[in-house]
């Protein structure tokens, strides 16, 4: 391939690195394991051939049934390569779930990552999977087809297409995401822009390969700059922290949940051994001020933020590398982001001006794979991608989210906005994690419930903290109720999950 030719598909990024820097490592795999970017295009390139062997053509849909590993980001870049559409699914979801998942995309290949993954064993062996080409894929995969086969896509759209993601829909069916080669290819160089990647930094890949943050924050920006990934297949605080020790991860990313298990496991501030470390950052979910205070003062970096959903390939807003915020703000439109509040023809958002988040870019999603309608209603007249999610700039066009619009509290006619009510209650001592909801009362209006799951070991005083918050939330953003749960539910890669929450109220 010539070197001077632009980008189109993702696979591109792997080959330019296999070019320039074969010998430069790509991946730390679990379990000691090493795999240079020649090595890895190669593999990419077996697996491309295995699946038009297998008859898989452009447009085919190629689902992996997985947990991080290499033979997850082979499927990715094999399918690039090959025109199919890979499909990614973490084998934590239940049988239910993944059948679901299957049933929508009709996948001609599903693949299982057994050697990684004990829930995809399982899954392989309720679908009755055989061993998938060990000289192609190494050990630890499996392979099942469809009953009858599947009718490769060949719309205008089809070679577009870099992953179909499901995303963690909390009720109906689930939506397809159709990721575009370009959305990926753009923040790819955006992200590690961002961050000054460079070949010397390595970064920690536990956040699953599934999900949009995993593929293309960590993996796309990773490679565009020849840098270098630890895989991990779970995450897990201990390891991270060896991870931070040997071989030095320089970039720490992740969701808050993860930072919130690394701070209750973390060693004595003295015994902390982080060499390289130079960059943190969350993203996935509300930035919660106590959570970044306790992580900045702990890892003696800036912990910065940024915003970014499924329907778009990448984070939208970032914050400034050489201007940390004291504050929770996303931070700054990236590169080709426009951004609205409220409506389309809205104009350029004033200071301060709340609404539905709109935004418009090279990263917005093709639409959800075969459902126009739900498409239709995200996708806006004019290339506007309405994200479901309410927010306000500041003065100097920094963007702070204020929840999503279908968690909107209404009491009394006042807008109560959760992530508000959830950081105050995160900030009081013994509290690990908090979800705030709304139940609806016999005279129409809305209150305010809070689910509060405390530290490991710690116990909750139900009065102190209803003292804590009178002092802190106007009467109208203060819980009626506040219920102590074990566990608050999360999705597998750590958003927390609301509906459950209801459902248990009603």
């Amino acid at each position: 391939m010539p070197q001077a030719a632009p980008h189109t598909r993702i696979h591109h990024v792997l080959a330019q690195q296999a070019s320039q820097r074969p010998d430069a490592i790509f991946l730390y795999e679990e379990g000691g394991g090493i795999l240079t970017y020649a090595q890895f295009w190669q593999r990419a390139q077996d697996v491309a051939r295995w699946l038009e062997q297998q008859g898989v053509r452009p447009g085919h849909r190629v689902m992996t049934v997985g947990e991080n590993c290499g033979a997850m980001i082979a499927a990715l870049f094999g399918c690039s390569l090959a025109g199919a559409w890979p499909v990614g699914v973490n084998a934590r979801l239940s049988a239910r779930e993944i059948e679901n998942i299957r049933l929508h995309a009709r996948p001609e290949l599903t693949l299982y990552t057994t050697g990684a993954s004990p829930a995809a064993l399982a899954h392989a062996d309720a679908a009755g999977a055989g061993d998938a080409a060990p000289a192609v894929w190494g050990p630890g995969v499996q392979v099942s087809r469809a009953d009858t086969p599947t009718a490769p896509e060949t719309d205008a759209q089809a070679g577009e297409v870099a992953t179909l993601i499901y995303t963690s829909g909390t009720t109906g069916a689930p939506k397809g995401v159709m990721v575009p080669h370009r959305g990926l290819l753009h923040f790819a160089r955006v992200s590690a822009a961002s961050r000054r990647l460079t070949p010397q930094d390595i970064g920690y890949a536990a956040l699953p390969m599934s999900h949009i943050f995993g593929i293309a924050t960590v993996l796309m920006a990773t490679a565009h700059a020849g840098a270098s990934l630890v895989l991990r297949s779970r995450f897990d605080p201990a390891d991270a922290f060896k991870a931070l020790a040997c071989p030095g991860v320089s970039i720490l990313q992740g969701v808050p949940t993860m930072f919130s298990r690394m701070m209750a496991a973390a060693p004595p501030r003295a015994e902390l051994r982080a060499p390289a470390l130079r960059y943190v950052y969350t993203g996935g979910a509300a930035l919660d001020p106590t959570q970044k205070r306790d992580v900045e003062r702990y890892f003696g970096v800036p912990m910065h933020h940024g915003y970014g959903i499924t329907e778009y390939a990448g984070s939208m807003f970032i914050t400034d590398i050489d201007a940390p915020r004291a504050d929770c703000s996303a931070g700054f439109a990236v590169e080709g982001v426009e951004l609205r509040i409220g409506t389309p023809d809205s104009g350029t958002p004033q200071p301060g001006e709340r609404g539905n988040i709109l935004i418009r870019g090279p990263g917005v999603m093709l639409g959800y794979y075969r459902d126009p309608a739900q498409t239709a209603q995200t996708l806006l007249p004019g290339g506007w991608l309405d994200t479901g999610d309410i927010g306000f700039i500041d003065a100097g066009g920094a963007l702070f989210i204020s929840g999503r619009s279908k968690d909107l509290i209404i009491r009394s006619g006042f807008n109560v906005y959760p992530i508000e009510v959830e950081s105050v209650i995160n900030a009081f001592p013994g509290v690990r994690l908090s979800a705030v909801v709304g139940r609806a009362t016999e005279d129409q209006n809305e209150e305010v419930i809070a689910f509060v799951e405390p530290l490991a070991g710690a116990s909750l005083d139900i009065r102190l903290l209803t003292l804590h918050l009178r002092a802190q939330l106007a009467p109208y953003k203060r819980p009626a109720q506040i219920i102590p749960i074990d566990t608050i539910p999360t999705t597998v890669s750590g958003k927390i999950l609301k509906q459950p929450l209801r459902e248990r109220l009603a």
